[in-house]
Formats: structure tokens, sequence, C-alpha cells
């Protein structure tokens, strides 16, 4: 869906922007930094942690609008190989997660001899590791060895779901042709559902369908826009959105539905491909994932080291977060050359999740040896 975006450049720019946000959203979050920076700007740092981690639901309504633009761009899919398209979808995943996993492991134990704080991660036992690689730690209940990894695990739930929901009333229409025009009914009733039952339920926070709400919303924000009267149309998806909020007001679902009326807007009117974005936002959206990935082991490397060298000066640590955004933009554009983007073969792609057991199983036992 890299093509689709890189012809989309308010899209690019929502990104871009969502990318950044989350990046200075852990670092004050976890700190240790921003803790001691937070007297020179407590207003800002305060912000950043409470409400730079909604920036998650601008990249969850653009994805929804990415996927009905590739797989059901006219509100019709003829998906006739789902589980082909879920391999693809795992090993896209996959591949630069576990590069960026078996990193976080390494940078947690080089971080844990300099500095003891909650944001780092116990060496990871075998279960842990596969719990990972297989997108299932949150589901069984494993500690995360990175921020933001529940996210990948998310992306993968609601990109299966929605290709179900695609893929069955095609699968049952020999007999019954109108069934495919059933999927977007699918696709609404889910979303409904999500918006106003399993989002308002934090039982359900570890799985696709507490997500569905939004990435539901971008998809049908997709075909909306896309018909005859489509502000009209755009405007039942505000209605429902605003019944949602009525029923239980989120934040959260409020900022999908402003990047939803945005995207479906932008589409409707044109401006969507043709809003001017300065060339670095181009470049970031189009490494978003990757800095998305390898940001929060970075961080905590640029946490130890300034921390521990100037533990009480507000101001040098104040300019540590900038240089460890600075680094993540860095090592998220390295991870992408490198591996995101680099045309491995498929059977290499499958070895990747096997080198991170392997890579962060002999990291553990390191750590343990060397902590002995």
């Amino acid at each position: 869906m890299r093509s689709n975006a890189s012809r989309m450049p308010a899209v690019d720019a929502l990104k871009a922007i969502a990318c950044v946000l989350i990046v200075l959203h852990h670092l004050a979050f976890y700190g240790p930094m921003a803790d001691i920076a937070k007297p020179l700007m407590p207003a800002l740092i305060e912000g950043l942690d409470t409400y730079a981690r909604m920036a998650v639901q601008v990249f969850l309504v653009v994805s929804g609008f990415l996927f009905a633009a590739k797989f059901a761009p006219h509100g019709v899919a003829s998906i006739k190989a789902p589980l082909n398209l879920l391999l693809q979808r795992y090993t896209r995943l996959v591949v630069p997660y576990s590069a960026a996993l078996l990193l976080a492991v390494c940078c947690s134990a080089v971080a844990g001899v300099w500095m003891d704080h909650h944001s780092l991660s116990a060496a990871p036992d075998l279960p842990q590791l596969l719990a990972h690689v297989l997108l299932l730690h949150d589901l069984l209940d494993q500690e995360a060895l990175s921020a933001g990894v529940w996210y990948v695990a998310i992306d993968f739930q609601l990109f299966a779901l929605a290709i179900l929901l695609l893929w069955l009333p095609g699968r049952f229409a020999g007999h019954h042709p109108w069934l495919k025009a059933a999927a977007p009914l699918l696709i609404g009733g889910m979303t409904i559902a999500s918006l106003f039952g399993f989002n308002r339920d934090n039982l359900w926070d570890e799985s696709a369908f507490y997500f569905f709400g939004a990435f539901g919303l971008g998809i049908m924000a997709w075909w909306a826009s896309g018909r005859t009267y489509a502000g009209r149309w755009l405007g039942l998806l505000a209605l429902l959105a605003t019944a949602a909020l009525a029923v239980d007001f989120r934040e959260r679902i409020a900022i999908a539905a402003g990047v939803m009326l945005f995207l479906g807007l932008a589409r409707a009117s044109g401006f969507l491909n043709t809003l001017p974005v300065p060339a670095p936002l181009l470049a970031l959206s189009r490494i978003s994932y990757s800095v998305f990935l390898v940001h929060f082991p970075l961080c905590l490397l640029v946490n130890a080291t300034i921390t521990t060298l100037f533990p009480a000066n507000p101001v040098i640590n104040a300019l540590g977060m900038v240089i460890a955004l600075a680094l993540s933009i860095a090592g998220g554009a390295l991870l992408y050359r490198r591996i995101e983007s680099y045309p491995f073969p498929n059977r290499m792609r499958l070895l990747f999740p096997a080198g991170v057991v392997a890579g962060g199983w002999l990291t553990a036992l390191a750590a343990a040896n060397f902590g002995g």
C-alpha cells in the first residue's frame, strides 16, 4: 500500500506528523530525560505524554483508507486467495519488525548497564520471543519487548479481519451473486459494533475488534468519497461518529472521525493528490513504519547516555530529547533502506522471525552471564 500513499501527499503529511508525535509521546511518557527536562516546559511535556499517543488513530484511519483503495476501491472485493494475502502482509510487517525487535533486546541490555528504569525490558525468554514474532504477545500476556509493538499485532489483526469480511460474501456468491454486495454491509456492521460496543470495553483492547471502529471509518471514507454526492455520504459517516460519541465520548474516536472527514473531503475535492507537501514530510512518511519500529530502542540508548552523564541538567536533557528524535528518524531511514524496502527473497523473509528468536535468546544468555 506504500505506492498508493506515494500518490497521496495529504496522506503522507498525516503519516509524517503522526510518526513524529508518537516518538515524542514515548520520549515524554517513558522518560527519564523528559522527567528531568520537564521544569523547562511542563505544559509541552505533559501534553505530549497525555495527548500525542492519540496520533495512533491517524495510522488506524489511514490504514483503513489505503486498504479500501487497494482491495475494494468500489466496495466490491474479488479476494481469491486470502491466505496468500495474509502471508504477504505478515512478511511485510514482520521483516523490519523482527530486526527492530532484535535491536530492542540488545539496546535494553546495554542501557540496563547504565540505568535502572521502568522503561527497560527484562531479558526475554524463549516463549516471549516466539509470542512476539507470531504477533501474539499481547493475547498471551507476554511483556512487550519494545514500545508500540502492540500496534504491529493489531495492524495484522485488522488486515486479517477486513480480508475475511471482504472474502466471505464472494466465497458464497456462486449460487447467490447478490451476496457480493454484502461486503460493505459486513464492514459497516463491524465498524458500528466496534464504535458502539467493543471500543467501549477495555476487555477487547488487545484485539482488532476494539480498533476496527477507526479502521472501518477509514475504509468507508474511501468508499463514500468516491460516490456521487460524496458530501452527503461523508455527512452520514460524521453522524455515525457523532452518535457513537454521544453514547460514550472518547477523544480517540473524535480524532479518528476528524481524520476520516479530512481524508474523505480531500479525496472528494481533489486535493488528496494535489496538496503541496514539503519533500522532508514526504520522505518521513515513506519511512514512518521503520521509524515507528526502531525509535524506542534508540531512545533508550540516548536516555541512558544523557541521564548518566547529566543527571540533573534540564537543558541538556531537553536537547537529548531532540537528539533522540533525530536519531530515530536516521535509524528509521537506515532500517527502511537496508531491510524494509530491500527485495529479499520470500524464503529469506520467512527466516527473519527465526533469526529474532535465535538472536534474542543469545542476547538474553549473554546478558545473564554478564550480570552473573
